[in-house]
Parts: C-alpha cells; structure tokens; sequence
C-alpha cells in the first residue's frame, strides 16, 4: 500500500503578484472602470490566471477559449474602503466565485474539487481602483494551479457538470504519486484517479490543526477509496489535504486519490 500525500500552499487565484499576461492586452480594458461583460470568453494562459487583473480581449465563445466569465458584480458597499490587497476583497471573492462556479457548471463542492475545472477571479487595475472602481470577474477556467496548461473549454460551460461528467473534465495524475504531480484530465492516459472527497468540518468550526487533517484525511480516504475500488485485498491509495490558509479561506474538504488506469 503507497500513501500518497500532497499538502498544498494557500492559492487564491487573482490574489498574488501580477505574472504578467500571456497574449495581447485591449487597451480599453486595461484601466477600465466599468464592470466586463458576463459571458464572455477568452484565451487566457496559467500566468493570466495568478495576476491580480486581466485585460485579455475577448474572443468569440465559439471558437477556441480557455476562460468564460460567469460572475460579475459591484464589491459589496462595506468594501469600498478597503485595500487593493486587502483579505477582505479576497475572502469575497472566494466565497462569490466558488459558489457561483458550483451552481454555473451544475455540481456540488465535492464534484467540482474533483475536477479540472477551476476558477479565477480578477478586479480592476490599481489605476482604476484608485478612480473609485470597485467591481469583481470570476471564469471558470480548464485548469489551474496544479495543471500544466488551461484547456479548451466547450462554447459554454453552463451545466458542464451535470449528470454523469466526460472524463476531460474529470481530474486525474499520470505519475508514480499524487504528491507535487500535475493534474490531466481522466481521458489522457493516467495512474491516479480523485474519486471522493472527505469534510473535515462546518464553516464556523476551528482548523483542526494539520496532524488530525492529515490523520482524518488519510483514514477516511483509505475505506472510501476501498470501497470505489470494490474492496480488493491490496490497492493503492493517495490523498490531498490542505493547511490552515486554504480553511480560514473555505475549504474544508481533502480530496482521496484511487491508484487506477480506469
């Protein structure tokens, strides 16, 4: 039996120093102070998707795009005060974008977490900001932090999720572990399948500490994976757990990893 055990850094997509944008930028949108459009899309790079703001035109959703807005709005009033970095707009931007991501794509928390899918959120440029504006964008992009590179996306992904989801959007590993391995769809070749996920607590509770996550994580994803496996006397199992940043931002799930080529 291999325990595989990844515990991952604090990333929220948008909120880290601009790595500078991949393609051409629209000078319209550099600066702009009024909100983008809701639904529309473009080709954004992994780079795009770790800056603070995008300006990356916008493409037709029918042709080739890796990143559609589904979320778009003015920052609540008890924010207009607060800093370009400060936790407060990242916090409100997590919570927004990751449920509205969830009822976008037509899948639960555990579904999503468990996918190639992901979300980033952008706001207005320090210049715009310091002119009073004060509005938020969320895409869902095919990828993220632990991708290689964002993929295509379909001409919308309203509903992508529902029902019994392609394996291209479903999160694999191709690697002897889970541990640092980027993420590919399950409809590439691969080793690791994520095939449940466990809760490790409820939104008001205390971070248990990251002794008794790795612990909980590890006991619990080895019956569940057991069990999607069919109960083989040996199998190989992994796990993903986060640390206290990634729970004082929300997340309260560890994702279990089943050893698999299915």
């Amino acid at each position: 039996m291999v325990l595989a055990v990844v515990a991952l850094l604090a990333l929220l997509a948008g909120c880290g120093e601009s790595a500078g944008q991949s393609g051409e930028t629209d000078p319209e949108q550099v600066d702009a102070v009024e909100a983008p459009d809701l639904g529309s899309c473009r080709r954004l790079a992994l780079t795009d998707v770790a800056a603070p703001t995008n300006a990356s035109p916008v493409v037709p959703c029918a042709e080739r795009h890796t990143a559609e807005t589904y979320a778009v709005g003015e920052l609540p009033p008890e924010l207009d005060d607060a800093g370009y970095d400060s936790p407060e707009v990242a916090q409100f931007a997590y919570d927004t974008c990751s449920e509205g991501l969830r009822t976008f794509v037509g899948a639960d928390e555990s579904l999503t977490m468990r996918t190639v899918l992901s979300w980033a959120w952008f706001r207005p440029s320090p210049k715009a900001w310091e002119d009073g504006a004060r509005w938020y964008r969320c895409d869902v992009v095919g990828g993220g932090a632990q991708s290689k590179e964002l993929v295509a996306l379909p001409k919308t992904a309203r509903g992508l999720l529902q029902g019994r989801p392609d394996d291209k959007w479903l999160a694999c590993v191709d690697g002897p572990s889970v541990s640092g391995a980027p993420k590919t769809p399950c409809s590439q070749p691969h080793d690791w399948r994520a095939v449940t996920t466990i809760k490790l607590g409820e939104e008001a509770d205390a971070y248990p500490g990251d002794r008794l996550s790795e612990v909980r994580s590890r006991d619990f994803c080895k019956r569940s994976v057991q069990a999607w496996l069919n109960y083989p006397a040996q199998f190989d199992y992994g796990y993903t757990w986060f640390r206290e940043p990634e729970w004082n931002a929300g997340n309260r799930r560890s994702v279990c990893w089943a050893r698999t080529t299915e």
